[in-house]
């Protein structure tokens, strides 16, 4: 197994820490675990491509850690009261619709690509909720960091309806396969 893919299976095995120390209250530790999570996400795909070493595995496993990491921290915030459950909804349903489609294409043997516009949403959900971590992490200057985690979260949701819609528009012929 070469170095990427090691790095997305700690992303995963991370998860668990990091839920574990949001819910125990040690809010720096999950903040440094679910940073240096996010990180591996940069250096796995950067080595994949610079040395060659992009596999099937990591092109469905990648992705895949991502949104375990991500959407594991937006439950725990939806049980804090720090989002809105339809946010999550939302954000799920654009991941079906996608998974769908892309499921249905690789079934007539075609690949879809990922667009920047998915890779700008996760990135803005990534930087959400590390500030909505800090926010916790902190007492006086709180209210204004969940200020800018809640305008990074929502230019998220915006990100997320856009890339979803532009998702299906660039790949509509999976409709009729």
């Amino acid at each position: 197994m070469n170095l990427p893919n090691k790095l997305t299976i700690g992303r995963m095995i991370a998860v668990p820490f990091f839920i574990a120390a949001y819910l125990l209250g040690y809010f720096p530790a999950a903040l440094v675990i679910f940073c240096a999570a996010s990180f591996t996400d940069y250096l796995d795909g950067n080595i994949a491509r610079k040395r060659g070493l992009v596999t099937n595995f990591g092109k469905i496993m990648d992705p895949l850690a991502d949104k375990i990491l991500v959407y594991s921290a937006l439950c725990l915030f939806i049980e804090s009261g720090i989002i809105k459950a339809w946010m999550l909804i939302l954000i799920l349903a654009r991941e079906f619709v996608v998974a769908g489609m892309r499921t249905v294409a690789a079934s007539e043997g075609t690949v879809l690509a990922a667009g920047m516009s998915g890779k700008i949403k996760t990135v803005l959900q990534m930087v959400a909720v590390i500030l909505f971590i800090f926010a916790l992490c902190l007492t006086d200057a709180k209210p204004t960091v969940m200020m800018v985690a809640n305008v990074v979260f929502y230019a998220s949701l915006v990100m997320t309806v856009y890339s979803g819609a532009e998702y299906v528009w660039k790949n509509r012929s999976v409709f009729s396969m």
